[in-house]
């Protein structure tokens, strides 16, 4: 029988109890140490996976000198950031280190986040599109590597690794005119990390194609995006939107269609990220793409390179873009 419950866990006394080994035999085995045979080896395994025992890496790495642990702190509104998580486990494992992750929700703060990932001795952080002042960002990277993704820093302290946000707006801009769209409106992000970069490209590629360079104001959310399409609405409609990210563009094509106007018959959506909102078929987003595969090993990379002291030629890691075209945008009829 089977020594844990089905409300306990079990352990790796369970283990050597159903091997008929010792428990130092056992975690020999499970440590894939030196000093077990190749039957007692095989014996212990089959236990453990009978009893459904799995090994905790967690506790283990915090037994040891180095935790070898990475935090992550993202934020739950951002759909971009669970591509990003998903990114950072796969680079950290390949260097064998592990994620601790803590988020950002309306209720807890970006300061709370880090300081659970403090206490769980944390090498190092990674933060995915930080809103913390410049400022608190370098005390934060006096006490341990710190590394940003997806957002630009001006400090020396801090490693950033982000996209070219203007670059990529650039993109979406020469693409719509490229369709024949002449009246094209950027719903921004405001204040939220990349915003500027996106809003001075959306201005700087008007400007070169000639165009009146008009932006609303939107946001983060789908409610965000919702509301800056009833302003466009309520005056003549552009031909062309290019929106801060995915999750604000679905807002707006929800509101466009519950208004019965064609995307993109009568105007097209450009999103950006690129997320999984995108890539769903009922949404076909037409969006600016992240490198997220280069962007979290860069990530990874430049924080155990920061602790294992090897040099870097530069603080920040510049990624570029692409526009994956889908069915928001069209010539026009």
């Amino acid at each position: 029988m089977t020594p844990a419950g089905p409300d306990r866990r079990p352990t790796l006394a369970d283990v050597a109890a159903r091997a008929g080994v010792s428990t130092a035999l056992a975690s020999i085995v499970m440590r894939e140490a030196p000093g077990a045979s190749a039957t007692t080896r095989e014996r212990v395994r089959r236990a453990a996976e009978e009893i459904g025992y799995r090994p905790d890496s967690r506790a283990r790495l915090l037994r040891s000198s180095r935790s070898r642990l990475l935090g992550v702190v993202f934020g739950v509104q951002h759909a971009f950031h669970g591509d990003l998580v998903s990114g950072l486990y796969a680079a950290a494992e390949r260097v064998g280190y592990e994620l601790a992750l803590s988020a950002v929700t309306p209720g807890r703060d970006e300061r709370r986040a880090v300081a659970g990932l403090l206490s769980d001795r944390c090498e190092a952080l990674v933060l995915l599109g930080p809103h913390s002042p410049t400022a608190a960002l370098a005390d934060l990277a006096a006490r341990l590597p710190v590394v940003v993704v997806a957002r630009s820093v001006r400090s020396a302290a801090v490693d950033v690794v982000r996209t070219a946000d203007a670059e990529g707006m650039h993109l979406a801009v020469d693409h719509l005119v490229a369709l024949g769209r002449r009246d094209v409106v950027h719903v921004d992000g405001g204040r939220a990390p990349g915003a500027a970069e996106r809003r001075r490209g959306f201005r700087e590629a008007a400007r070169r194609h000639g165009l009146e360079a008009r932006v609303v104001a939107g946001g983060l959310t789908e409610d965000d995006g919702a509301a800056a399409a009833r302003a466009l609405l309520a005056g003549p409609l552009p031909t062309a939107v290019t929106v801060f990210n995915d999750r604000c563009a679905l807002g707006v094509l929800d509101e466009l269609r519950r208004a019965g106007r064609a995307v993109p018959g009568e105007v097209a959506v450009v999103g950006y990220d690129d997320s999984r909102i995108a890539r769903l078929a009922t949404v076909d987003l037409t969006s600016v793409a992240q490198d997220v595969a280069q962007l979290t090993t860069l990530a990874v990379g430049r924080a155990v390179a920061r602790l294992d002291g090897t040099p870097v030629e530069r603080r920040e890691l510049v990624v570029p873009p692409r526009l994956v075209v889908r069915s928001t945008t069209a010539s026009p009829r």
